[in-house]
């Protein structure tokens, strides 16, 4: 299992996109889940959190235990919420159950950067709920503003985690680095 993680505008999804064409092993996005559960409740509330997670975690147990080559999961995940840390460690677990790697990639790139990409054509396409760009860009700002959505020293020298400034980069070149970085199988061309 991968873990893509980063603020929001990152390029999370893009990078997870062609990590799958790299490796074959399929993405789950977070909007994937978010998506079908807004038109019936509410961002954040309880109805909300339990349909998500929920879903996710059958999701997760069902790709752990298939002949997949793996998952990309990606996540913000607030590095001063205790409450992430466990939901992450509760997605990793059905994988390392099974021994399975589970790797944290983990993307940083300039707000200016970002808030250019919230309004990006695949963006937009994959996530019906942040069409509504003011909306979306006071999420982000808000967001950046109330949590801490990148690590500080707590990866460093652990071997399952690799940082990336993408703010410069293409999304097939991070993709590239990640899948050398963490030895992942190709797929057959």
């Amino acid at each position: 299992m991968l873990f893509v993680v980063g603020p929001p505008a990152v390029g999370k999804m893009t990078v997870g996109n062609e990590i799958t064409r790299l490796t074959g092993m399929p993405v789950l996005h977070n909007h994937l889940t978010i998506e079908p559960v807004l038109p019936f409740f509410a961002f954040g509330s309880p109805p909300f959190q339990r349909l998500v997670g929920g879903f996710r975690r059958r999701l997760v147990e069902e790709v752990a235990a298939s002949e997949l080559p793996g998952l990309v999961f990606t996540y913000v995940w607030d590095f001063d919420d205790l409450g992430d840390e466990r939901l992450v460690r509760e997605y990793a677990e059905p994988f390392e159950r099974r021994g399975g790697r589970v790797l944290l990639l983990e993307l940083e790139a300039d707000l200016d950067e970002r808030l250019r990409r919230n309004s990006g054509a695949d963006r937009l396409a994959a996530k019906p709920s942040k069409r509504d760009l003011a909306w979306s860009r006071r999420h982000l700002l808000e967001a950046d503003a109330a949590h801490r959505l990148n690590s500080r020293e707590e990866f460093d020298g652990c071997p399952a985690y690799l940082r990336i400034d993408n703010t410069h980069l293409a999304p097939g070149e991070v993709a590239r680095r990640a899948v050398d970085h963490f030895g992942l199988p190709r797929a057959a061309a």
